[in-house]
């Protein structure tokens, strides 16, 4: 599902369920990170590095540790940008070759209504109508929990490229669903801070894809270098 929403030269490996890859041995300066942790964080850990390392095998590069940096966001290997996601019953990694893409960004979330008050402080008030006027036309969608899934993404793909925080009211969305297929399509996001530089230009709108599928909605945003 993440692949299709990417292009082709990222690659991204899924784990549904209690797929056994997600029961891979993690390198120690992992295992010391889950001291502490309980099982459900113990496997969402194990299940995502268990899919960036066969994503990094397929693109030839060494298995190695994965280890959170500032803010919680993965350290990849030189040459690599990449994005993991979780949620329950469902993992994934995507990764590319920098000198393919600049950054992206990935999140999946359960396909249901977000919890209340999740809404109000992460929407704004333009998005808001947007989203009433989505659902209108096409009410088999929780568009709400789409808008949030497409702001984690934006933010994964913001991260690398700044290393600042960006609120969920620093940037605006505006979704789409496509005519032909109405449980996916694409999405804007118009940076409302100044944006990063990528090569010779000034980001301030990033591009991305939506779909809903098996009970999960899932957003992924790329930057191309030009």
């Amino acid at each position: 599902m993440i692949e299709e929403l990417l292009p082709d030269c990222v690659v991204a490996v899924e784990a549904y369920g209690d797929d056994e890859s997600g029961n891979t041995a993690l390198y120690p300066e992992e295992e010391a990170l889950l001291a502490r942790a309980v099982a459900k964080r113990r496997r969402e850990f194990t299940v995502v590095r268990s899919c960036a390392r066969r994503a990094m095998d397929k693109l030839g590069v060494p298995p190695q540790p994965i280890l959170p940096g500032e803010r919680g966001a993965p350290n990849w290997p030189d040459g690599l940008a990449g994005s993991m996601t979780h949620c329950d019953g469902y993992g994934a990694a995507a990764l590319v070759r920098t000198v393919d893409l600049a950054t992206l960004g990935i999140d999946a979330e359960p396909h249901q209504p977000l919890p209340d008050g999740i809404l109000d402080a992460v929407c704004l008030p333009t998005e808001a109508e947007r989203l009433r006027r989505l659902a209108l036309d096409h009410p088999d969608v929780h568009w709400d929990r789409l808008l949030f899934s497409a702001k984690e993404s934006v933010y994964k793909a913001w991260y690398p490229l700044t290393g600042k925080l960006l609120d969920f009211t620093e940037v605006a969305i505006t979704v789409v669903a496509d005519p032909t297929e109405q449980r996916s399509g694409g999405f804007r996001a118009r940076l409302l801070v100044p944006g990063p530089s990528v090569g010779d230009r000034r980001l301030n709108l990033l591009e991305g894809r939506w779909a809903v599928q098996q009970g999960l909605v899932a957003t992924a945003v790329s930057v191309p270098h030009t």
